[in-house]
């Protein structure tokens, strides 16, 4: 291995490569272990601080960011742009500049569509430290890294032809981004898995992220394929992760009054598209449930499944905070 990870951003998993991920997942399940033996491992960022800037609420993300660094020996700031110049209009290149000279890296999440991806790429232009994405419009990696982590903990490192369905679920809490879809289309691919993508026609995803991850399960030797019917994605599959996305691509304009009703209306018509008893039932008698959290019960999911023995969200969620660690480990430490 000879590659170089101090000061590397983090915006998309597409950006590294398989090697460098492989890395990322030993570097993980070592640190995981030393957290369950209770070892300290405070050296890794002694005295180094990132700068969390939260356009969006956040709990697994936010947490296991400043747990992280804190059991690595650094230090969390906390930051919203009321906080910050931003509200008075400062640039992305000012904040990346000024930032940089303060600390050791700064973490973004900024889910705003169409805004969210570009603000990140160019804080990371100016920026002298690593750029980590805490989410944004078109990628959620930190969570990609811990599903795939979680994934290769339950099935075994080998994940050629595993069956994992991602379907889109019916919520009404708020119009959740494409961004979780869209990292697991495209990193699951990458580990020759067959993925089936499920959605109603009018909750579409991006069409060149879709294009890049039929190029990575032909390159990788997997597949994925698209289907408009939820009970056709279930059917004997090994791994299924039904979650809400916004449909902000089924409208013409989903900033303007006339876009938010329509994607609203098209929402309502999808209220059967729930992961329910009878639809794990279709999948494989092993089959594990997972969801990015949090999850919109009743909704996206019945109580009975969520709460069942096929649902391994909990260790998902745990394994953001390894996953976090790791990439923090390596991007804003490592060898020089």
């Amino acid at each position: 291995m000879n590659t170089l990870f101090r000061g590397k951003d983090f915006i998309s998993t597409q950006d590294w490569s398989r090697e460098e991920l492989e890395t990322v997942f030993e570097v993980s399940k070592e640190l995981k272990k030393r957290f369950a033996m209770g070892e300290v491992t405070d050296h890794l960022l002694r005295a180094k601080t990132v700068f969390m800037l939260f356009f969006e609420q956040s709990t697994r993300t936010r947490n296991s960011i400043e747990a992280g660094i804190t059991q690595l020996g650094g230090h969390a700031h906390d930051l919203t742009p009321d906080k910050m110049q931003l509200s008075h209009g400062e640039s992305a290149k000012d904040t990346a500049i000024v930032l940089s000279r303060f600390g050791h890296g700064i973490a973004i999440r900024n889910c705003f569509f169409g805004i969210g991806n570009k603000y990140l790429r160019d804080v990371a232009k100016y920026a002298d430290v690593p750029v980590i994405s805490l989410q944004d419009d078109i990628y959620h990696p930190l969570q990609g890294l811990a599903d795939l982590l979680t994934i290769k903990e339950k099935v075994g490192d080998n994940l050629q032809n595993v069956k994992v369905t991602v379907s889109w679920a019916y919520a009404t809490s708020h119009a959740k981004p494409l961004s979780v879809p869209q990292t697991q289309a495209l990193l699951f691919t990458r580990y020759g898995m067959d993925v089936t993508i499920a959605h109603p026609k009018e909750f579409p995803l991006m069409p060149e992220i879709i294009e890049q991850a039929k190029e990575n399960a032909k390159k990788y030797n997997g597949s994925i394929k698209f289907t408009n019917d939820m009970d056709e994605a279930f059917e004997g599959a090994q791994i299924v992760i039904p979650k809400n996305w916004g449909g902000f691509l089924g409208v013409e304009d989903p900033d303007s009054e006339e876009g938010k009703k329509e994607m609203k209306a098209n929402l309502e018509k999808y209220k059967d598209w729930i992961c329910d008893e009878r639809r794990m039932a279709l999948a494989d008698k092993n089959v594990l449930y997972m969801h990015a959290m949090p999850a919109d019960r009743g909704k996206e999911v019945t109580d009975s499944v969520i709460d069942g023995p096929h649902s391994i969200i909990y260790d998902e969620a745990e394994n953001r905070l390894h996953t976090a660690k790791a990439i923090m480990a390596l991007t804003m430490g490592g060898r020089p």
